[in-house]
């Protein structure tokens, strides 16, 4: 529902604030085929509520691609160079359900949970854009919670303690979490470079605005012990994910959404999994300021390699 007035007009695009904390709407524009002041206002727009949602956009994939690389040069998902488009999907390669205990359920399965893309790798993810194609009757919507605001909210007492503080971030840890050990190199975000140690507070590197940087990636803080550091990252999520600081979207086929990791986490709520359920996804890789260094000595040791070289 929007109930805020504060919005602005390019040529007849139109941009609406929901009525969240974060977050907003733009209709009335041809993202396959953007004028130059329309593009420089949905940039203006994404900087300022990190969230953008572009009902019934109806792209197809190569003009998702297209709009995506505006915002920089998109991620390698797949394995494949050549394909952009990552298939977030229940469903097989014959288009059957996934089986529960699959490794792709899992993966889909950890997005249930509150994250940032790409935080576990060197390189964390800029922007994310996702589309529905296939969406379930009832579920499945996604929520973003603004670290923006929930930082500016915290007392200043947990703000002195965080204000020097980094976590490490794993894929293998969270999926570690679920109950799925995977094969070291087997995948996009199952690297062999360790793991990248974050600061708990981020500096927009556009904006300057300082943001929270956790999710369900972070697991580690050097000079705490895990006890702790776990307690402290516990607190810290249930703290920024809070009502009043989320915004939620309930998909229709064709709608796009656009997201700024930099300052937001996100998760998908739970829907019936046996209804099908397909949505497009490409990132945007951040520049060298969202590079991070990887400890070597932070490895998932207890998994086995893959054998082949070539995978991340």
């Amino acid at each position: 529902m929007i109930v805020q007035e504060h919005y602005f007009t390019c040529s007849h695009m139109h941009i609406q604030a929901t009525s969240s904390i974060l977050g907003a709407y733009i209709c009335e524009v041809d993202l396959s085929n953007l004028s130059e002041s329309e593009w420089k206002e949905i940039n203006k727009a994404f900087l300022e509520y990190a969230v953008l949602v572009f009902p019934k956009a109806n792209l197809t994939d190569p003009q998702q691609v297209r709009f995506s690389k505006r915002f920089g040069k998109l991620e390698t998902l797949t394995g494949n160079p050549l394909i952009k488009t990552l298939w977030v999907s229940n469903l097989d390669t014959n288009g059957d359900i996934l089986p529960l205990d699959d490794d792709n359920f899992r993966i889909i399965r950890g997005n249930e949970y509150w994250h940032t893309d790409s935080s576990y790798m060197p390189v964390s993810a800029k922007a994310s854009c996702l589309s529905a194609v296939t969406i379930p009757a009832e579920g499945g919507e996604t929520s973003w919670a603004d670290m923006r605001a929930a930082y500016d909210a915290l007392d200043s007492a947990t703000k002195s303690q965080i204000s020097g503080l980094a976590a490490y971030h794993s894929f293998y840890r969270s999926q570690e979490e679920l109950g799925q050990e995977v094969e070291i190199g087997s995948r996009y975000g199952f690297h062999r470079s360790g793991a990248p140690l974050r600061p708990l507070v981020k500096d927009h590197s556009e904006t300057g605005r300082k943001a929270l940087y956790i999710g369900r990636h972070a697991y580690r803080i050097p000079g705490m012990e895990d006890n702790a550091a776990q307690e402290l990252l516990k607190e810290l999520n249930e703290f920024a994910c809070q009502p009043c600081f989320v915004f939620e979207h309930s998909w229709s086929v064709g709608d796009m959404v656009l997201w700024d990791n930099r300052c937001v986490l996100h998760r998908v709520k739970p829907y019936d999994y046996s209804k099908p359920r397909v949505m497009r996804h490409t990132r945007i890789s951040g520049d060298t300021s969202e590079f991070a260094p990887t400890d070597p000595h932070e490895q998932p040791t207890h998994f086995a390699a893959q054998s082949d070289q070539s995978a991340n």
